[in-house]
Parts: C-alpha cells; structure tokens; sequence
C-alpha cells in the first residue's frame, strides 16, 4: 500500500507529517511512501532527504490519491475530493466539533482516524499526538514569556546589585503544564503551578515546581481518562487560587482546556491586579482563551502593562521538532496497523485504541465511540472504613512502638558512648587521635552526603571512587603485615573497596549509556 504525505494547507502551517527518519521506518513496515513535493520545507526537512530516505516526490493530487493519506490538519472540501474512494485518513479532526468534516468523510467512503482522539490509556501513550503537541506547546509557552518578560527568569548577583528571580505561576499540571514548569525552572525561575488533581503534586515538585494547595478545590476523572468539569464550589475555590497568585506572579501560563474548549481561570478582574510589565501566556487560545481578555492568535498589552500571548501556533513556531515528534507518533500508530509487518493497513474495531480514534468507516459515522473504562476511574465499591474507636487504638498502638524504639535507640547511643569512653580510657595517645579523626570523619561526611541533591549523585560517586581508590591502595599495603588483624582488616577493606569501585564504574556507565545514541 502506498501513503501519501501532502503539504498541509492551512495557512501558515509549518509542520508535516512525517520526517524523513519517520519516512524510512514506514518503509521498514512494508509501505511506499510518496511526498508532495515541498512538503517539509516550512519544517526544515529538504525534498532531497525524503528522497535518501526512500520517498517518492510527487505532486499534491497523488499525494492526497494514496491508500492511506497523513497529515497534520484535517482537509478542506478541495483535499477530500482529491482522496480514493476507500482511502483512509489519518489526521488531526477535533470530530467532537466538526460534524461536517465527519458527515463528509463518511459519504467519500473514506476510514477517517483522528490523532485527536486517541482514548487516554497506557499502551495509547505512544501515539497520543495531543501530548506530543502540548508538550511541545508547553516549553515554548515560556520561551514565548521570557521574551515577552521585561527580565530576567534566573535571579543575579553581580558586582552591580542584586536581582530577585521571577515568579511563574502554571495552572494545570498535564502534559503542556508539566513541560512549561521544567522550563520555567531550568530558567531559573520560582516555579508556583496549581491543578486540581491533588495527586500530581509529585510530578510538580520533581519538575522543579511548588505546588499550590488548596483541598477544597479537587476534581474526578472521567472514564475516558479526562477531567470532568468543576462543580461550582470547586469552580469558586480555584478561582480563589487563581486570584491570589496571579497578583503575586510575573508570569501566568494556562494551560486548562478539555475536549477543545477552554474554561475561564483569569478573569479581568485578575489581569487589573496584576503587576505592571507582567506576562500571561494563554495555551488554551485556541478553545477560546483561558483569560477573558486573550485575542486568539494576537498578543496584547492591557491599559495597566500586562501583555497577554494568545498564539495558536505554538506548536508550529518550532517545526522541525514537533513535525519529528508527531512523525514519530504516525510510525506507532501505523505499526499498530500493520501487524504483519508487510505493508497492508488492518484496522481491528475490537482493539479500543483502533476503535476510540476511527470516526468514519466504510460509508457510516463511527463518533462518539463507545467509553473506555480506565484505571484512572474504577468502578468499585466504597469499603467502610475503620472506625474513631479503631483509629485512635491504632494510633495509641503507634505511638507506644515509637517511643520503644526511642528508647531502644538512646540505649544503644549510651552503649556507644561509655563503650567509646573506656576505649579512649586505656588507648595510647596515637590511638585517640586516629579515633577522633575517625569520629570527626563519620560527622562530617553523614552530613555531607546527606544533603547532596538527587542530581549530583552521580559525580559523587566519581568523587567516592577516588576515595575507595585511596583505601585500597592502604589496604594492599598492609595486607603483608606481620600482625594477623592488621592483616585480616587490610583484606576486607580492600575487599569491600574493590566492590565499591567496580560497582561504582559498572553503575555510571550504565547511567551514560542511557544518553548515547543508538549507532
């Protein structure tokens, strides 16, 4: 079979379809792929790669005249024309607010699948083209900030002064929020983000994010894996959150918006508060805006300095990576339905993923599909929970093991310490002086060590190497010794040394692997 790669047609459009490296490994599966001529170069990619890579250049008709057609933006009336009977399209459509579109390509005969509607499951991640696009979208939102920003993200201290660093503040902790806090903070920025999933506080603070509490304000997932919308006390609590931390922020970036539409979280009663030179960058402008005062596809500055960013092309301002990314995501998919391996498409209406993005197929209408049951909410029955009698009995029951081990533990320091007393009682002076630099040694490196960050760990092991490397050396030393224990000692530390070494240089070179590229 034979896929077709067309240039997108909307107006401004940088990205495409399919990369030249995507494009070898559609052939790997068996396919021929044909390339309208032009096609990448808005993305960077040159007709005379496609060509290395295998593609046939070719013109729009025969591009769009494939058995299996992709491309970025759903077609117009002029492009559906163009496709064979029995043809199927694979593309963004938002069928949840095109019924036309639907209703068109059902009467071709066309087997319509939209990257748009991937059902939100595990094995679906990898051709789930909205996270690719909102991650995207999330890291330029603040690259679009820092230039609209009249400063510095990252604080300074120079011979000059000092300079505070900026505050961001991110709603929603999804794909796009969790890509423009990483960002934010890699700038150097103070990082404050609010969502009203309690549960992805974690993912904010290893993004490098405070999270926002507030527990009045917390949201269900649907059984399609997407949120519901907020109850009105809920509504109200958020809004709360939202006010308060935009007034203390530099920059705001939205990011809240479910089945394409975009609920209110700025108000303009928030933009007025807001301080002077300060920036929001609205990544739901497209479904409308976050902010009441975003103009899709504009950015402005309000009577009182705060310049609003309301792109809907975020994704396209960076085009050779996201068209790499989203090529990437059509390899899956088309992998998916080519079980073979032999370059002839199955589409199986059984398999839930196959079936939640198929919206037209052999003439009928196939949107909505039928709801996908997720971990995100399972149907289970509510399980009485213990009652005050038994959590405060439980409680007790703690509180009494804590204080044994307490005491257990300061028996022990006692031991120690008299233990310690009596040693230096009837040790020679160079034996005290080993012992005390001993002493000082387990201090000093128990409180080094321990608060070293996660991501200096790996150079700490290079520095603990070189110290093992020390010891070893000693214990090689003085493993001839004429006294037994001496001698006994040296062995096992040049034992333990060794071990620490070895497995020190095995596990670092493992670590680097993970960032070498396959050859």
């Amino acid at each position: 079979m034979k896929i077709g790669v067309p240039a997108e047609t909307r107006r401004g459009e940088r990205l495409v379809a399919a990369s030249p490296d995507s494009v070898a490994k559609l052939i790997k599966l068996g396919y021929e792929v044909v390339v309208q001529e032009g096609a990448g170069t808005a993305a960077s990619f040159l007709d005379e790669q496609y060509l290395e890579a295998g593609a046939t250049m070719v013109d729009a008709a025969e591009a769009w005249g494939a058995d299996v057609v992709t491309c970025v933006n759903a077609p117009g009336a002029a492009q559906i024309k163009l496709l064979a009977k029995d043809a199927t399209l694979i593309s963004t459509m938002a069928p949840q607010s095109n019924e036309k579109l639907v209703a068109s390509l059902a009467k071709k005969g066309v087997t319509a699948l939209a990257l748009d509607a991937v059902p939100r499951i595990s094995r679906a991640q990898a051709i789930d083209v909205l996270s690719t696009m909102s991650n995207v979208a999330g890291y330029r939102a603040v690259i679009e900030a820092a230039e609209s920003y009249g400063g510095m993200f990252t604080g300074q201290v120079t011979a000059a002064g000092k300079t505070k660093p900026a505050t961001v503040f991110i709603i929603g902790a999804g794909v796009a929020g969790l890509a423009a806090i990483g960002a934010a903070s890699s700038l150097g920025a103070q990082v404050r983000a609010f969502d009203v999933r309690p549960e992805v506080a974690e993912q904010i603070g290893s993004m490098g994010g405070e999270f926002v509490v507030a527990p009045e304000a917390q949201q269900e997932i649907s059984a399609d894996g997407y949120a519901k919308p907020l109850t009105e006390e809920q509504q109200a609590a958020a809004m709360d959150v939202y006010a308060r931390e935009a007034a203390n922020a530099d920059v705001v970036i939205t990011t809240a918006l479910v089945r394409g539409s975009a609920p209110t979280t700025i108000t303009a009663a928030m933009v007025e508060s807001m301080k002077p030179g300060s920036v929001v960058v609205d990544l739901a402008a497209s479904g409308g805006g976050n902010c009441e005062l975003t103009v899709p596809g504009k950015t402005i500055t309000t009577d009182n300095g705060v310049t609003i960013v309301g792109w809907t092309d975020l994704t396209s301002r960076m085009p050779r990576h996201t068209s790499t990314l989203l090529g990437t995501n059509i390899v899956h998919l088309m992998a998916l339905l080519t079980p073979e391996k032999d370059g002839h498409l199955v589409l199986d209406l059984e398999d839930v993923v196959q079936r939640g993005m198929t919206v037209a197929h052999q003439g009928e209408i196939m949107w909505p599909p039928p709801p996908v049951s997720v971990s995100a909410a399972p149907a289970s029955a509510a399980v009485a929970g213990p009652s005050e009698e038994e959590l405060a009995e439980q409680a007790r029951v703690a509180a009494e093991e804590e204080q044994r081990k307490t005491q257990r533990r300061n028996i022990m320091y006692g031991i120690g310490a008299v233990a310690s007393l009596l040693l230096l009682s009837f040790a020679d002076s160079a034996t005290v002086q080993h012992l005390t630099v001993f002493a000082l040694a387990v201090i000093v490196g128990f409180y080094v060590i321990s608060n070293v960050k996660h991501s200096l760990h790996t150079p700490l092991m290079s520095q603990t190497n070189a110290i093992s490397g020390i010891i070893l050396v000693g214990a090689l030393l003085q493993i001839g010794s004429a006294d037994t224990l001496v001698s006994t000692l040296a062995f096992i530390a040049a034992a333990v040394a060794s071990i620490n070494i070895f497995g020190g240089f095995l596990v670092t070179y493992r670590m680097l692997g993970m960032f070498r590229k396959d050859a």
